[in-house]
């Protein structure tokens, strides 16, 4: 199922050249893992709370080519580059397929807790 890593990263204050070196390195060690960016910051049109800094969405093949590539030597050496000047969260999550349900997976949901269906 393919997966996604998705980082909220801060806006800083001035741009770190570390940061920039990063973002030359990086791809590289995406491509062994077929990852790719499927947003790489822009404009964030905020709809509902609060929403400080960019989103960043890359996407691999697998949950576990996600988890490989950021446990991967090549990623852990640039890591810092970003870490060290960029406040933020990354996740890695699995996504759905095109059959995914979002009622049926409700009616599963209020089944697991005990609660009616509804008509």
């Amino acid at each position: 199922m393919t997966a996604y890593v998705i980082a909220h990263l801060r806006d800083p204050e001035e741009m770190h050249p570390e940061v920039l070196e990063y973002m030359e390195r990086i791809q590289s060690t995406m491509d062994p893992y077929s990852g790719r960016f499927v947003v790489h910051g822009g404009p964030v049109d905020v709809r509902e709370g609060t929403w400080p800094g960019s989103v960043i969405m890359l996407e691999f093949p697998l949950r576990q080519s996600a988890r490989d590539w950021y446990e991967s030597a090549a990623y852990q050496a640039i890591l810092p580059l970003r870490a060290d000047h960029l406040e933020g969260e990354v996740v890695i999550v699995e996504g759905v397929g095109p059959d995914h349900d979002s009622a049926a997976m409700a009616a599963e949901l209020r089944k697991s807790l005990g609660q009616p269906a509804t008509s």
